[in-house]
This record gives C-alpha cells, sequence and structure tokens, in this order.
C-alpha cells in the first residue's frame, strides 16, 4: 500500500515542498529511502523505527520504500521523521482517515518519540501559507514559525499526539498570531552599548554618523588600543529601526540557516556580524554542496565587521566584490543557481602595518619599507575602490581618557541620522532600503547637485588623486549624505573637501 506525506526543507533561504511517498509491500524485511537523501536522512529509517515501537505502534517485517520527491534535489536534515512515520502508518493501517494530503509536516523524532526542533520552520510556514497547507510541527518551533502571520500552524509533543489527532481521538494546539508576530525594539535602547562611552576620536565618530546615515561602508585604519572595534560595535545603536518587512527577512535569513535562536524572539534587531578572520571563502560568501548563507548572508540587513581586515584569506576579501556592489550574491553549482541577499554596511578595521605603529609618536615601526607595501597589498585596488571611507586614527591621548565630559550619546547621533534617513527616502521614492549609497548613476546626475565652487574642487581632486569613475561617484554620493546632515539642497565645496579626505588613501597607500 502506498502512502503520501507532505513534508519540507530549507534550500538556500526558502523552503521547497517534498512529497513524501512510502510503500510497504512484501519482500525481503528492509527500510530503503532514496530521492538523494544525505547521511541525516538515511539515518532517519532508525530513529523512526524505534520512534514508532517505543510510541506503541508494532510495524510487520516487510520491505519499505521511502521516495522523496523530486528525487533530483539533494535532501538533508531529519525534518522529514515525522512525516516519514506517518506515511509508514498509513501504509500499515494506523491511520484511520486519510486527511494527510491537507498537512505539511515537519519534526525530527527522538527515539521515544517525541517530536524535536528543526530548523528552517520560518520559511517553511511560509511556503505552508503559499501552498494553503496546515503546518504540523514541534512545539519548540512554534513561535519562530508563528513569525509567519498568515500560516496555520499546529504543534505537539509526540508522535502519538499526531497520530491521535489524525483519527479524531484528539486536538492539536493551534498557534495563535495574537502576540506581536515581531517584536519591535528601538535600536537604541536594545544595547548597552553608547557612543558616549568612546573618548576622543572625533572624525571617527563623524565618519561613523556619516556612514550610518548614507549606509556608506567604512575602514578604520589605526594602531592598536585606539577604540576601532569599540566604534564599531557601537555603530548599530546610531542606525534606523529596521521596518517589519526587513526583520522578517533577517528572521527568515537566520532561520534557514539554523541559528535563529529562542533568546532572540524578544529581541529582534539588525545583525552584527564579526567573523574572525581564519574563516573561509565558503564560510564568509556561502556555498557548500547543498548552498547555505553564508556571513555576509547573515549580516544582510545589519553590519558586517571584518576586524583585522588584511588577515583575512585573499580569495574571501576578493569575494566581496560582488556583494558590496550588488547587494546579493550568486551561488552557482552544475544544476542550479541560489541568489542570496546580502545587502549590509561594510565596516573594516586594520592596523597601518604588521606591528601596528607606523607612523605613531609613541612606539617606534620595526616594520621594514617591504613588510609594510606587502601588507597593505593584501587589500587590492578593487576592494579599496568599494569603500567609500577610510578613516585614518591615532592613539587616545591621556587628556581624553581621564577628561570627565562625556561625549554624544547614541541617541543624539542617532536623530541626526534618522532625520537624514527620512530626506533620503522621501527623495528616492519612499522606499526606507534606498539610500544615498544605493543610488544609481542616473540618481546621482539627479539628485547630487553641486554648486559652482563645488565642482571645481572635484575637478582638481580627481586629477590629483587620480580617482577611479568608482571613487568619482563614492564622493558625490558621500557628500550628498554630508550635504543631507547639514540640511542642505545642494552640495556646496564644503561638503566635497569633507568627502574627499576619506578617499586620501586611494593615493597615499595604493596610489
Amino acid at each position: 500500500m502506498i502512502s503520501k506525506v507532505y513534508s519540507a526543507t530549507c534550500f538556500g533561504i526558502d523552503a521547497y515542498l517534498v512529497e513524501i511517498e512510502v510503500d510497504v509491500s512484501n519482500g525481503m524485511p528492509q527500510m530503503a529511502i532514496v530521492g538523494l537523501p544525505d547521511q541525516a536522512v538515511r539515518e532517519s529509517k532508525e530513529r523512526v523505527r524505534a520512534a514508532l515501537a517505543n510510541s506503541g505502534f508494532h510495524l510487520d517485517s516487510r520491505k519499505i520504500t521511502v521516495n522523496l520527491a523530486p528525487a533530483d534535489i539533494k535532501k538533508e536534515g531529519p525534518a522529514f521523521d515525522l512525516a516519514i512515520a506517518l506515511g509508514l502508518l498509513a501504509s500499515s493501517g494506523y491511520l484511520k482517515r486519510n486527511e494527510l494530503g491537507q498537512f505539511l509536516f515537519v519534526g525530527e523524532l527522538s527515539l521515544d518519540g517525541t517530536l524535536r526542533h528543526v530548523r528552517g520552520t520560518l520559511p517553511i510556514a511560509q511556503l505552508a501559507r503559499r501552498m494553503e497547507l496546515a503546518l504540523v510541527l514541534p512545539d519548540a518551533s512554534a513561535e519562530e514559525a508563528s513569525l509567519e502571520d498568515g500560516a496555520r500552524i499546529l504543534i505537539a509533543k509526540t508522535l502519538s499526539d499526531v497520530v491521535r489527532a489524525l483519527n479524531g481521538e484528539g486536538v492539536l494546539e493551534k498557534v495563535h498570531h495574537t502576540m506581536k508576530p515581531i517584536p519591535f525594539l528601538s535600536q537604541e535602547t536594545s544595547n548597552d552599548l553608547d557612543f558616549a562611552e568612546v573618548r576622543g576620536q572625533f572624525m571617527a565618530r563623524r565618519a561613523v554618523e556619516i556612514a550610518a546615515s548614507g549606509a556608506h561602508n567604512l575602514l578604520f585604519i589605526g594602531p592598536p588600543g585606539a577604540g576601532k572595534t569599540m566604534i564599531a560595535k557601537r555603530i548599530p545603536t546610531i542606525l534606523p529601526s529596521p521596518t517589519r518587512p526587513e526583520l522578517l527577512e533577517i528572521a527568515k535569513i537566520h532561520s534557514a540557516a539554523g541559528v535563529l535562536k529562542h533568546s532572540e524572539f524578544s529581541n529582534l534587531k539588525r545583525p552584527f556580524r564579526s567573523p574572525h578572520h581564519t574563516i573561509s571563502q565558503i564560510g564568509l560568501v556561502g556555498g557548500g554542496s547543498i548552498p547555505k548563507p553564508g556571513e555576509i548572508t547573515l549580516a544582510h540587513g545589519g553590519i558586517l565587521f571584518l576586524d583585522e581586515f588584511p588577515e583575512f584569506r585573499r580569495d574571501a576579501i576578493e569575494a566581496l566584490r560582488a556583494p558590496i556592489e550588488d547587494g546579493w550574491i550568486v551561488i552557482s553549482r552544475a544544476k542550479m543557481s541560489i541568489l542570496f541577499p546580502a545587502q549590509f554596511l561594510t565596516v573594516c578595521a586594520m592596523n597601518p602595518c604588521p606591528c601596528g605603529f607606523l607612523a605613531s609618536s609613541k612606539h617606534s615601526c620595526r616594520c621594514t619599507m617591504a613588510q609594510i607595501q606587502k601588507y597593505h597589498q593584501k587589500i587590492s585596488g578593487p576592494i579599496l575602490d568599494r569603500i567609500d571611507l577610510h578613516v585614518e586614527m591615532a592613539a587616545i591621548e591621556y587628556q581624553d581618557l581621564v577628561s570627565p565630559a562625556a561625549g554624544e550619546s547614541s541617541e543624539q547621533i542617532r536623530k541626526r541620522v534618522l532625520k537624514a534617513r527620512d530626506v533620503q527616502m522621501k527623495r528616492l521614492g519612499g522606499n526606507a532600503q534606498k539610500t544615498n549609497a544605493t543610488m544609481t548613476a542616473k540618481e546621482i546626475r539627479r539628485f547630487c547637485v553641486l554648486s559652482d565652487p563645488a565642482k571645481t574642487l572635484l575637478e582638481r581632486a580627481m586629477k590629483e588623486l587620480s580617482l577611479s569613475a568608482r571613487g568619482y561617484h563614492k564622493i558625490l554620493k558621500i557628500g550628498r549624505t554630508i550635504a543631507d546632515l547639514a540640511e542642505s539642497e545642494t552640495i556646496q565645496a564644503e561638503h566635497i573637501s569633507e568627502a574627499v579626505q576619506y578617499r586620501s588613501l586611494d593615493r597615499q597607500w595604493w596610489g
């Protein structure tokens, strides 16, 4: 007897439907799972057998074939356990009502029949809503799946609970969406970090304000202990709170990757990802035999902080070219291509030389010129060209450290950032995700209007710094953001002058 049960799994960051066909027939007793299963899926037969036996269901020793369709796409993970078990029970006569086609089942089985949480329940809930199927999943996954408002979600603790409900002997608890589906958390109150704790470094603070206002990428260059990491960790406190669609997309990515923790449901905000410099290219940009999102996709909607930037592998750094420029990355395989979103604010930090004390007035640099050049050359010109703001930082002075006067708080800076973002949103068509940094060439020509002195200054800077066309557009975008902060309709010479100083490394180090 053949039974069919619907389940699902994630491929990339989206879920797709998997139809599980179970055939129980006469023949040599065995269970075969086909349809390109991975090791976790192949081991499912052992978990299912034990869970059925320990739940009071005794199956005859017969030949069992389980097919996971579509058969040409790789399947991974333990999410099919519940559906396979129900297919076996339906084929063996334990399910009295044949209503399985109205449901989508996901869940890992413990050996005693208890259901365990599986990754990707949010995109699976979105799939169930589109397919108009009721989603049955472990109660541990209910909170994550409930972020999808329109899905009909039923939860169970054990396999026996599901069987009794399908046989009309019980009722599964329905997940209600009466609670706020996505908690809105103000960014400035969501973190104990505050810019008021940063001493000195006024130019770096100004650059951070510009970067947050226009979503411009940022590179800090300074000696150890100058405050590069400290400042970077406080950038989320001045960013605008994400909109509900943004939060839902962020939660979907983290759910599919299996990194959405239960503690985060009441604390959803923009991500701050800080991978170690030993990370591989696949770990950073995503990939694998079954492509999974990397750190740049997990940073979507937030910040990707790359500390010790030159110490990252060269291939990993160069792989950032396309996502920094386009806001997404394509992972191509022989049979398919997967598009991962990767719209993030890139913040990098590095020392000026291997020892960290080049041009320091307090320490002597121990590096040779050859070592310094080799260190700088780890960051290629094309990558540097894609980073909008290059900020050189000096060591903090004693007077700044002991000064009783606190700097501006994150809340004060954030008010100016929000005001500048509001100006950009109105200018660029009301889209909250559009910023000055994402302006097209057509929008630059339309909205980056220069005064005559500003035109003269920019022409001189182009010649003296030998800027590329991308560098030219970067200066215009930065100048537009500075003008927005100054509440100026036209980009003035002082705005261009400030923007140009953030591109000085083009000539000084790599020119």
